[in-house]
């Protein structure tokens, strides 16, 4: 896999293609209008690692709120807004750090021409965010009914618009709740322009079977070389899109941040409740910052083997379980003390 190298655009501290790290980013599912339920959000999000957070901007009381959100926070803001014009100047008023917005839904060419001109006076990057169901009605009529080709077309035309009126601070999304479609669109945009790609599945589902979908569609985006930065849409705590993010990308070598849990299937050698065992590891050690491997792994005899690359691994037995390093085994405990002992094991690692 070679990663695409994409034109470079800043959300505040955050790059946006290049060689950047492909950022994970998240959106509140809190009332804007409320303060101080949204910082609350932000911050667990900032706690799971979220880099960039978007909020939804449906009024002027919620624009209003931007610059008070923006002063308690430590991550870039991005305001999510459709249809009004004002609303993006009142947030770029507000020291926002980036829009997402569909220019072909905000209104006239003046309309766009005083949003882009405002965007690049405070030098804030626009999203060009196209969902399959909600594309121009003449795009629909045309292909029938949302392709990727429509997706693309649409997508197209509203950068051309930007770019009409000297802005290219822009950053694209494709996103359809279809899998092949989503990754047929990414596949033809890059044949046309070079801004960085914001990738994601929409209306992916629940936790279960969103974060399944998510890691299909988004990891065979990826898997292309295509994405600067992702957002994996849950129905759900969003701090559990944050999780699954970073856990799809782990997976893909592409970032190495936080713990990456490994559990054996279980077999009939099985004599302890790995299930168990390894949810509680997975509770205990979810937010820790450290970029490790940690496995949970059912039997004494192949365990440690079968995880030898992991940091720190426990393998249980019916009375006594081992804790073992890169494959060797460093201590033999008590069945039940194997998480604890494992915790402290961890707890010693740089």
């Amino acid at each position: 896999m070679k990663r695409q190298k994409r034109r470079v655009v800043q959300i505040g501290d955050v790059q946006i293609g290049g060689t950047a790290p492909i950022s994970v980013q998240s959106m509140t599912n809190t009332d804007t209008r409320n303060v101080k339920e949204t910082v609350t959000q932000i911050k667990q999000l900032e706690k799971a690692g979220c880099e960039l957070v978007r909020i939804a901007i449906p009024d002027q009381s919620a624009a209003s709120k931007v610059a008070q959100i923006k002063e308690e926070i430590d991550i870039p803001l991005i305001a999510d807004i459709h249809f009004n014009y004002k609303l993006a100047l009142e947030v770029l008023e507000q020291g926002v750090d980036g829009l997402r917005i569909n220019p072909g839904n905000i209104g006239s060419e003046e309309k766009i021409e005083l949003v882009a001109n405002k965007a690049l006076e405070y030098q804030v990057p626009i999203r060009v965010g196209v969902n399959a169901g909600s594309l121009e009605k003449e795009l629909l009529q045309k292909h029938g009914h949302p392709t990727a080709e429509a997706m693309v077309e649409s997508a197209l035309g509203n950068i051309e618009l930007l770019e009409k009126f000297g802005f290219e601070e822009i950053i694209i999304s494709l996103k359809a709740s279809d899998v092949m479609m989503t990754l047929k669109a990414y596949q033809l945009i890059i044949q046309e322009v070079d801004y960085p790609l914001h990738v994601g599945i929409t209306e992916a589902g629940t936790i279960k079977s969103g974060t399944v979908k998510s890691a299909v569609g988004i990891g065979a985006i990826l898997a292309q070389g295509l994405g600067d930065t992702i957002r994996v849409s849950l129905t759900g705590d969003p701090v559990e899109e944050v999780k699954v993010g970073f856990q799809i990308l782990r997976a893909l070598n592409l970032r190495d941040q936080g713990v990456n849990l490994i559990s054996c299937p279980t077999c009939g050698r099985c004599e302890i409740d790995l299930v168990k065992i390894a949810n509680r590891v997975e509770e205990e050690i979810g937010d820790l910052d450290k970029s490790i491997e940690v496995a949970v792994m059912g039997c004494v005899v192949n365990g440690p083997g079968e995880a030898r690359e992991a940091d720190l691994g426990i393998a249980g037995g019916k009375d006594v379980g081992l804790i073992f390093k890169k494959g060797e085994v460093i201590k033999k405990v008590s069945g039940q003390e194997l998480v604890n002992e494992l915790l402290i094991e961890i707890d010693k690692l740089e």
